[in-house]
């Protein structure tokens, strides 16, 4: 068994090296042992944790957390690298918690939210006075980033305090994320004042994702609890590009050889909460890119009495700046089933849906229907409905 405590070096260049040095590829990462160096029993990492193919990360009862000085990832798929559009296929990744495995965000982050939001202004950071970085969010603000990787598992794993998108896949297949616990607040108190942290979503799956399953995830976030994304922008900035307008690693035309649609995606087990209010499950896709063959089953409002989320499941949009309501026949084969729902909406179509089952609804909310057809029934088609309680 291969951990960093036998290695030297700051704390991520002593995970780094245990991970390149695995033959078989397992390694277990323990509590951090107090030294002459740091007499704390956690990780504190200054860049990200780099994954390559056929690697087994047990997190085994141990705290990784980002330190102030970090404008990056917690842990990455190592074919991701700054200003390299050479994204070449990973297998096999696994990141696996034992006992109570917590990764958490910076006590003061120096950049947080996504592509839109300014450092310091829209999002809290405390890079603003660096005429050298990015003055917006990027993909380097994500907790987990995994690109084009083909075999992965991410579960048994608390979430804290991120800085962006929590744990967030592109080009990536044959994937399972479970057990994962958040917490995860949008409105967050940095030295004694409340500041805005923005796009803390817990898991977003973007272009090119499929046959991927999400299970059993708990907890609360500051944004979406699960996205489904594939926002078609037009012409972008290179791979790799940590200056350029999108929180996304890759650029806007597909990997080589591959789609960009997301499908094949079970979605199941999931009793949480957006503690700033916003969706519990979301599928957007605009433009050309295609969502289908979804399955979104037994989903769980549990926020507090206080708190009410904004859609429990929302499906499109008719924002212009994403291209409005996507093509009739973009999205279709979703199937919704198992929804208890306390949200100010429920079940909201606001762009199109074909060929898909909705039923199992349970509706707390007398003030919205089971289901608001938002963008109208034209833009629906063979959409079968059953046992909606509201």
């Amino acid at each position: 068994m291969i951990t960093p405590l036998e290695y030297i070096g700051s704390d991520v260049e002593r995970i780094n090296a245990a991970i390149n040095a695995a033959e078989n590829g397992l390694v277990t990462i323990p509590r951090r042992l107090p030294d002459a160096s740091a007499k704390r029993d956690y990780w504190l990492i200054d860049s990200a944790i780099l994954l390559r193919s056929n690697i087994t990360l047990i997190l085994d009862d141990c705290r990784i957390k980002l330190s102030d000085s970090c404008r990056d990832n917690i842990m990455r798929s190592a074919n991701a690298m700054p200003g390299s559009d050479n994204i070449g296929e990973l297998t096999n990744i696994h990141i696996i918690g034992k006992g109570n495995a917590i990764l958490e965000g910076a006590e003061h982050p120096r950049s947080t939210g996504d592509c839109a939001k300014m450092t310091g202004v829209d999002s809290y950071g405390t890079d603003t006075a660096d005429k050298n970085e990015n003055p917006y969010g990027d993909w380097r603000n994500i907790g987990i980033l995994l690109v084009n990787t083909h075999g992965f598992t991410i579960s048994n794993i608390t979430l804290k305090d991120m800085h962006c998108w929590t744990l967030s896949m592109e080009y990536c297949f044959n994937g399972v994320i479970s057990d994962i616990h958040f917490e995860i607040s949008e409105n967050r108190i940095i030295d004694g004042q409340k500041v805005k942290v923005c796009n803390c979503d817990g898991i977003d799956l973007r272009k090119g994702c499929r046959n991927i399953t999400i299970d059993n995830i708990s907890g609360y976030t500051g944004d979406d609890v699960i996205a489904l994304t594939g926002i078609d922008r037009g012409k972008v900035a290179p791979s790799g590009n940590v200056m350029k307008a999108s929180t996304m690693f890759t650029s806007s035309h597909p990997l080589p050889g591959m789609s960009d649609d997301i499908c094949f995606i079970t979605i199941n087990n999931i009793h949480a909460y957006s503690e700033g209010g916003h969706q519990i499950v979301r599928l957007l896709n605009t433009g050309k890119v295609s969502m289908h063959h979804i399955t979104i089953n037994d989903i769980v409002d549990t926020s507090p009495e206080t708190l009410m989320d904004n859609v429990m499941v929302k499906i499109g949009d008719s924002n212009p700046a994403w291209g409005g309501v996507n093509q009739l026949g973009n999205t279709y084969a979703v199937m919704i089933t198992g929804i208890r729902s306390r949200a100010k909406k429920c079940i909201v179509i606001a762009g199109t849906l074909c060929d898909s089952i909705i039923g199992n609804v349970d509706n707390l909310n007398p003030d919205c229907p089971c289901i608001d057809y938002m963008s109208g029934t034209d833009n629906t088609r063979n959409v079968f409905t059953y046992n909606l309680h509201c």
